[in-house]
C-alpha cells in the first residue's frame, strides 16, 4: 500500500500513541456504565438469549479509532516519489580498421587471426553502447564496411560478414588508416579514435602509413595500433590436392611503423601474440577511451494525503449518522 510512498511530516505518527489511551479510557468508562445486581442464584437467567446487537455496541470506538488513524496518516502528508535522470556524454567516435589480408588466416590465434580479431572487437563494441563506431577493412585496397553508427546491431552483423578475399590481397596499411581517418573528418565528437589492427607491413597502396598518420594528427584523430601475431613462425593453412596442409611462415609485423603511427597521433602501440593478449589490449583501449558522463537527477513528488483525509471524514460521518439514527437510544 505504501510502496514508493514518502512522508513529508513523519513526526505526526507519534499521535498514534493516542489510540491505546482512547481504548483504555473507553474500557474504563464502559465499566462504570455497567450496573451490578447481587442475586442469590443466577440459574433463572441461564436461558436468557444474548442480544444479537450487543456486539455492535462498540461500533463507535472502532470507527473513531480508524478515523483517527486515517487522519494521522493524512497529517503526515504521504507523497508518491518519482525520480528519473538525464545523462549527457562528451561523445567518442571510433573507427576500427582491420586487416583482412591472406596472412590473417594464420592460426597462431584461434581459430585464426581474422576470426579472433572479429570476435574480440565485437565484444568491445557491445561494451560501448553510447559511442558511434564504424568499420573499415583493408588488404591490397581499403573501403568502409560500415560508417559511424550508434546502431551496433547493424555494425556487428556487418563485422561478422567480413572475410578474406573481399578485396585484392596485400597489406595497404596507409590506405586503411587514411580511409578510417576520412570517416572521422566531419565528426564533432570530443574524442576521435582509430583502432588499427594488422599482422604485417605496408606492401602496397598509394598513401604511406606515416603520411596517413600525419593526416590523422592534423584532424586530431588518435590512433591505437595493434600488431597481431606470435613471435617467430606461425602455422598457416595451405590447400593442396591432399587436403589442408600447414606451413610455418615467418611473422613480419612492422612494429617500428606501427609504433610511429601511434606516437605521431598521441595513441599507443600494442602487440597481441594470442587471444588473451588481444582481449586485454581491447580492454585497455576501452579504459583509456571513456567519455565523462554528466548525470542530472530529477525528482517529482505528488501529494497523496487527500484519500486518507476523506476516509477519516467518511468514518466520522458514518459514526455520527449511526449514533443518531439506527442506534439512537438503543445502545449506551
Amino acid at each position: 500500500m505504501f510502496s514508493g510512498i514518502e512522508f513529508a511530516n513523519p513526526g505526526f505518527f507519534w499521535l498514534m500513541l493516542l489510540i491505546p489511551l482512547m481504548l483504555a479510557w473507553y474500557i474504563w468508562r464502559n465499566s462504570k456504565l455497567q450496573g451490578s445486581l447481587s442475586m442469590s442464584a443466577v440459574k433463572g437467567f441461564s436461558l436468557a438469549k444474548r442480544n444479537g446487537y450487543a456486539i455492535l455496541r462498540h461500533y463507535g470506538i472502532a470507527l473513531r479509532i480508524l478515523a483517527l488513524m486515517a487522519l494521522i496518516i493524512a497529517l503526515a502528508r504521504p507523497q508518491s516519489a518519482f525520480s528519473w535522470q538525464n545523462s549527457t556524454t562528451e561523445g567518442i567516435d571510433i573507427v576500427i580498421a582491420t586487416d583482412i589480408s591472406g596472412s590473417m588466416l594464420a592460426e597462431d590465434l584461434k581459430p585464426n587471426r581474422l576470426e579472433a580479431g572479429k570476435n574480440i572487437a565485437i565484444d568491445f563494441i557491445k561494451g560501448r553502447p553510447e559511442d558511434r563506431i564504424g568499420l573499415v577493412i583493408f588488404s591490397g585496397e581499403s573501403f568502409t564496411q560500415c560508417p559511424l553508427t550508434i546502431d551496433h546491431d547493424v555494425l556487428i552483423n556487418l563485422f561478422s560478414d567480413i572475410s578474406n578475399g573481399m578485396v585484392e590481397d596485400g597489406t595497404a596499411i596507409g590506405m586503411g588508416l587514411a580511409t578510417a581517418v576520412n570517416r572521422l573528418k566531419d565528426s564533432e565528437a570530443k574524442s576521435k579514435v582509430v583502432i588499427l589492427l594488422t599482422d604485417g607491413s605496408n606492401t602496397t597502396g598509394s598513401i604511406p602509413p606515416l603520411t596517413a598518420a600525419e593526416i590523422a594528427k592534423q584532424m586530431k584523430v588518435r590512433v591505437y595500433t595493434i600488431g597481431v601475431g606470435t613471435k617467430g613462425y606461425a602455422p598457416y593453412p595451405v590447400k593442396t590436392p591432399f587436403g589442408t596442409q600447414y606451413q610455418q611462415v615467418p611473422v613480419t609485423i612492422d612494429e617500428g611503423v606501427l609504433s610511429k603511427i601511434a606516437g605521431i597521433t598521441g595513441g599507443k602501440y600494442f602487440r597481441a601474440t594470442n587471444n588473451e593478449k588481444l582481449k586485454e589490449i581491447y580492454q585497455q583501449i576501452d579504459k583509456l577511451e571513456r567519455a565523462k558522463i554528466a548525470v542530472t537527477q530529477y525528482h517529482k513528488k505528488t501529494e497523496r494525503f487527500l484519500p486518507f483525509a476523506l476516509i477519516a471524514l467518511v468514518l466520522l460521518l458514518l459514526e455520527f449518522l449511526l449514533r443518531n439514527t439506527v442506534f439512537k437510544g438503543a445502545l449506551t
